[in-house]
């Protein structure tokens, strides 16, 4: 473990410095445990959380309650409404961006896809994260969704 941690480590090219990088992913992956047994797996999907939120400038911490709240971290989870994967992205998605043959199942397009489009939601509502929020859901004028990834982002996913 001590080894893939340290390989994951030098190879996050998104955070600051290699201390931040390793107090960030053994902290989020001390947190991630109970979801998600396989260490390596855990630092995989952290690893990319942060590069693909840091890309589109969100944090990585709300991309994670976002996946707590879509998906409870079940990389393979489909919705009745046939959204798929850890951020539940609809299948539309492709079509809209003429990329028909990504696959929203697997882990760095499902990440990149969801935070894309929470950034995409999150200027069009000039920074209002409850209402991006709600617009990511499908629920805008609801209040249900933004209030279960916040108190979920709070609960567990800052960082004191």
């Amino acid at each position: 473990m001590r080894a893939y941690l340290e390989q994951t480590i030098s190879q996050a090219d998104s955070f600051d410095d290699v201390y931040a990088a390793e107090v960030w992913l053994v902290d989020m992956s001390l947190r991630l445990e109970r979801f998600i047994r396989n260490p390596e797996d855990r630092l995989k999907l952290l690893k990319v959380v942060h590069r693909e939120s840091s890309r589109v400038g969100l944090q990585p911490e709300l991309i994670l309650a976002v996946i707590h709240t879509e998906s409870t971290f079940n990389r393979f989870a489909v919705s009745s409404a046939g959204a798929q994967g850890l951020m539940q992205i609809m299948p539309f998605w492709r079509r809209e961006l003429g990329r028909e043959d990504d696959n929203l199942i697997e882990l760095e397009t499902n990440i990149r896809y969801g935070t894309t489009i929470l950034s995409y939601y999150l200027k069009r509502e000039k920074g209002n994260l409850s209402r991006a929020l709600a617009r990511y859901n499908g629920s805008l004028g609801k209040t249900w969704y933004p209030e279960r990834v916040m108190t979920r982002w709070e609960r567990f996913w800052v960082v004191n």
